[in-house]
């Protein structure tokens, strides 16, 4: 049995390799760029020699490694690939909108590898996305940090395997509305989400002691402890508490954004990112301070009664005040443009070219935990990279080709025309205007304010 269990386990290793080996990794030279590194400033004239999927070398007149891809960018711009830290892309239903807390449901068993949308991220520069559970529970589910290889053979590719545990908190009108006006149970108020949380990592923490008492007593002679059932939503709220996992919280109003900052320092938590954060320029220093920083959107507000204030200087505010900053999409729409999104913290806030760029790449990528794999271009990196024609803060700008693990994946004059007009079977063909209904952190829980806004009509007529 013994024997065959050593088998069993060196097959399994096995398959494991042979599933990691065949992740697509591709080489290639680029010669004669203007390249943006981000953290070490532009370079003109520049060469990016890619060797299996990582950034070998950095500079010019470098010759091409016998049978590598030589790509002749002369006149056209090379950045790091784009990071979209809030992304609902290549996900189907987002909310598992049943109870309070729901940290044992994971996005990454969910993710669809073949979402058409997934390579019009990628036409739009963006290797890296973080898809998220929606907004519908205070304590939602575990988001997954993807990868575009879109189109993969290897469905499980598209995941991010190297990239930490992140997980989905909402603070607000979602959650109370969801659960207090939709079903009737805490919380109903911003109160009640402040004791949604302080009761779960509570009773984490109860959960956590009786395993220790367990695992300590297991060991002496004649102990009869029975082990404690386990929890999966019990052991996620351990694993955030022991710093395992990284919170991101959909959030608006700055009340609400400095309680969590309360309740994360009462309970030892440091991991913690804000989403939305349209009131973050008000606790900026404080986000700072005790956060992982803020990703926010450019100039989105006033689209339901609780993000009605907010000002399109919010970025520059918190990147000002040391927050680390990010803008992202929450959008299949926005996520294709977002170097746009970027240049407008120039025009609102004055950011200079790698300051902006910094808010789609490497500041994200902090975020995330993923800044020493990918966020720029440094030698030793993953090679996701993306060639422009046109600076990408300019409005003229135009990826021409985007590559992870310097696998090529887009190619605006060699991919397909039916590659491009592929309609999504799950997304309407027709875009609608954003409201709090159709967001898609609220999506699929329309149906629990049918009742309440057949009673509002009613009233009003």
């Amino acid at each position: 049995m013994k024997k065959l269990s050593y088998i069993l386990a060196a097959l399994v290793g096995l398959s494991m390799q042979f599933a990691i080996a065949q992740t697509p990794k591709g080489s290639i030279l680029i010669k004669n760029a203007t390249v943006i590194t981000v953290t070490k400033g532009t370079l003109e004239n520049t060469d990016v020699l890619v060797q299996d999927g990582i950034i070998r070398r950095i500079g010019q007149n470098i010759s091409a490694p016998s049978g590598v891809q030589t790509i002749d960018a002369s006149g056209k711009y090379v950045m790091p690939g784009i990071i979209d830290a809030h992304s609902h892309v290549a996900l189907d239903v987002v909310n598992e909108a049943t109870a309070p807390i729901v940290a044992e449901v994971r996005m990454k068993d969910v993710v669809n590898p073949y979402e058409i949308g997934i390579y019009r991220a990628l036409a739009g520069g963006v290797t890296v996305s973080h898809a998220m559970h929606g907004s519908a529970n205070v304590v939602g589910g575990q988001n997954a940090t993807l990868k575009h290889r879109w189109g993969s053979s290897n469905p499980a590719d598209i995941i991010m395997q190297d990239a930490p545990r992140t997980i989905k908190f909402a603070l607000g009108e979602n959650p109370t509305r969801v659960h207090g006006r939709g079903n009737g149970i805490q919380p109903r108020s911003r109160m009640g989400v402040e004791a949604i949380l302080r009761n779960g990592f509570s009773e984490a923490l109860q959960y956590k002691k009786r395993w220790a008492d367990y695992n300590a007593a297991k060991s002496q002679k004649g102990n009869t402890m029975v082990a404690p059932e386990y929890d999966e939503r019990l052991q996620t709220l351990v694993d955030i508490l022991d710093g395992k996992i990284i919170i991101h919280c959909h959030s608006y109003r700055a009340d609400e954004i400095y309680m969590l900052i309360n309740v994360a320092r009462d309970f030892g938590i440091k991991k913690l990112v804000f989403q939305h954060t349209n009131e973050g320029f008000k606790v900026a220093p404080e986000i700072a301070e005790y956060t992982m920083g803020a990703s926010v959107f450019a100039d989105w507000w006033a689209y339901k009664f609780e993000v009605y204030y907010s000002t399109a200087f919010n970025a520059a505010i918190l990147q000002k005040n040391g927050a680390i900053t990010s803008i992202n999409s929450d959008s299949a729409e926005l996520i294709r443009h977002l170097y746009h999104e970027a240049a407008k913290t120039q025009r609102y806030g004055g950011m200079t070219d790698d300051e902006a760029l910094a808010m789609i790449t490497i500041n994200p990528a902090k975020q995330l935990g993923i800044d020493d794999k990918v966020g720029s271009l440094e030698v030793g990196k993953q090679a996701d990279i993306v060639i422009f024609e046109g600076h990408p803060l300019s409005s003229y700008a135009i990826p021409q080709m985007t590559f992870v693990d310097g696998v090529k994946y887009f190619d605006i004059k060699e991919d397909k025309d039916d590659q491009r007009q592929q309609v999504s079977a799950t997304e309407m063909v027709e875009p609608i205007m954003l409201t709090e209904e159709n967001h898609r952190c609220m999506q699929d829980t329309e149906h629990l304010f049918e009742t309440a806004n057949a009673l509002f009509s009613l009233h009003n007529h």
